[in-house]
């Protein structure tokens, strides 16, 4: 299917520009700079000539976008931190005052918390924080600290992006304003504090409001169904490779997916923006998923291997949605990677690449949660990742040539690939996937997994493959989305156990995955497909957090 990737026409240069466009509104979720952000993101649509709405809902603090309660809407006014001789202030970067803080002025001795026990002595201080920073700052409070000073390793020189997410009920508690500072900054102060005492005087402006416009831009190509792409728009200022770079992307995907096109197309191409999680839900939540097939959504797709340290990642579809856009996005990614040749004249990749199951971590979770196969490609790690630093220069043109191109060709070879090289093409990608699965394990749930997508695939692309299972459920997912603490909280469950287990990043997902997998398997073959995923998994942690979602009324269990 070359012919698709030949037909790749992509321009990265368009979306540098975009990308220094939207860097330039400080996009925190529940700002009106995030709506601005948006609004600029349909004009330039618009001028595409691409049908495109924004669809509005809200930040109150109050409601719920389906399993996430949302922040408050607040407003970012200035702000500045005298921290001994050295001041600091919001003219260097907005990043200075921690997303959704409180206004108000504090000043008093800093209080660098090293072990829990410094905690006991956090009264009338501006206590310093390097970890845990939620948590931490409602201790803060509690404690009678005045002031709150975070910061995070690593993030050296630049300001580190930490945001507090607080809703209306935090309001009762949370009032001490806040401030992050770069790590070079609070060693600094760490060093002060131990060797005679260091005084810190902070001051916060800011505005919380009784409600802001959570913003949905939605641009359409042809009918029904859909190839959905998404990309978040928030994230503070300049935020470029996290995620202007794919909200960028995607205004590039829409021109050049609007003028290649065709009648005869089975698919048409919608384009999706929204505030991370709360956006996804909210417009699930709205609209619903049965115009879609499937879903490609692109966060952090510019990075530098040289500046960033940056791995071209593609993270598939989980098991439980098995789907051939994996195969095909990882194919294009492979070619679009390439550049000169091996000694015996074989190609050479460009960057590092490597594929990966199901991960947890930005909004293609959401659409996998309602059905619908969902796939990213990310560039990971980036040494610049929620900080100030990260700026359009980091970026790099090359990368966005690679992903650009490799997501345009996916999406031509799905509207207009012909049967027969599309069902030959899944069938190579279903052996790949289950030979891969099968040098730990049998694969008997993994195989019948595989036949049930490519049965799925089959009516949207006419491929004559694969076979649909009965369904022997083990549980029905009654309230989907991304599962958190506060949501726990609320429903009056052991968020703490909860919390504790699902600090692991692996065990998160296969949570995840496991309810997904729940809802068409019966306990033991779902286990046992998470299994053959994952080579291995901890049932005993996974089956309590299940326990814990039953007694919540999220997840109901069959009898």
């Amino acid at each position: 299917m070359k012919r698709f990737f030949d037909r790749a026409k992509f321009r990265a240069e368009s979306v540098l520009y975009y990308v220094s466009e939207i860097g330039k509104f400080h996009r925190i979720q529940g700002s009106r700079e995030l709506v601005d952000a948006a609004l600029l993101v349909r004009d330039f649509v618009d001028e595409l000539g691409v049908e495109v709405e924004l669809h509005r809902g809200r930040y109150d603090g109050r409601s719920w976008h389906l399993t996430l309660q949302s922040p408050i809407a607040w407003r970012l006014g200035g702000g500045s931190a005298l921290l001994g001789e050295k001041k600091l202030t919001t003219e260097e970067s907005p990043l200075l005052v921690m997303a959704h803080s409180p206004p108000g002025e504090a000043e008093g001795d800093v209080l660098p918390i090293l072990r829990d026990e410094d905690w006991k002595m956090a009264e009338e201080k501006v206590v310093l924080v390097g970890k845990d920073w939620r948590d931490a700052y409602r201790r803060a409070n509690e404690e009678g600290a005045k002031g709150f000073i975070a910061y995070r390793e690593s993030s050296r020189k630049a300001f580190p992006y930490i945001g507090l997410f607080l809703t209306k009920d935090d309001m009762e508690w949370a009032e001490i304003p806040a401030v992050a500072v770069p790590e070079d900054v609070a060693r600094e102060l760490i060093r002060k504090a131990l060797n005679g005492g260091v005084r810190a005087r902070i001051n916060v402006e800011s505005e919380v409001k009784d409600r802001e416009d959570l913003p949905m831009v939605l641009a359409k190509v042809g009918e029904p169904p859909y190839v959905l792409f998404t990309a978040h728009i928030c994230h503070p200022k300049p935020g470029a490779n996290d995620n202007a770079s794919g909200s960028a992307m995607l205004i590039e995907l829409a021109r050049a997916l609007s003028e290649a096109h065709r009648s005869s197309s089975r698919f048409g191409f919608a384009f999706l923006w929204v505030p991370e999680y709360h956006g996804t839900q909210a417009f699930i939540e709205t609209f619903g998923v049965d115009d879609y097939y499937t879903s490609i959504n692109l966060d952090m797709v510019a990075g530098s291997p040289d500046r960033s340290g940056s791995t071209l990642m593609l993270v598939r579809t989980p098991l439980s949605r098995f789907s051939v856009v994996s195969g095909l996005l990882e194919a294009y990614l492979e070619a679009s990677n390439s550049q000169g040749s091996s000694f015996s004249g074989s190609p050479m990749p460009v960057m590092p690449f490597r594929v990966y199951h199901y991960e947890i971590g930005s909004d293609h979770d959401v659409l996998n949660f309602f059905g619908v196969p969902a796939v990213m490609p990310i560039t990971w790690p980036d040494r610049f990742y929620h900080s100030s630093e990260d700026s359009v220069e980091k970026l790099s043109l090359g990368t966005i040539g690679i992903i650009g191109r490799a997501v345009l060709a996916t999406a031509l070879a799905l509207a207009e690939g012909d049967e027969e090289e599309l069902r030959r093409f899944s069938r190579a990608y279903s052996l790949k996937v289950l030979g891969e699965l099968s040098m730990e394990h049998d694969t008997e749930e993994a195989e019948r997994l595989v036949l049930r997508g490519l049965a799925r695939d089959s009516a949207y692309l006419g491929t004559n493959m694969g076979h649909e299972f009965k369904s022997e459920p083990w549980l029905e997912w009654k309230l989907k989305g991304v599962l958190n603490e506060r949501l726990l909280k609320a429903r009056k469950a052991d968020w703490r156990t909860f919390k504790q287990l699902t600090k692991e990043r692996k065990l998160y997902t296969q949570l995840h995955e496991l309810l997904m997998l729940g809802e068409t398997l019966e306990r033991e073959r779902a286990l046992k497909a998470l299994e053959e995923e994952y080579n291995g998994v901890e049932k005993e942690k996974l089956e309590k957090l299940i326990e814990i979602l039953a007694g919540t009324g999220v997840v109901s269990l069959s009898s």
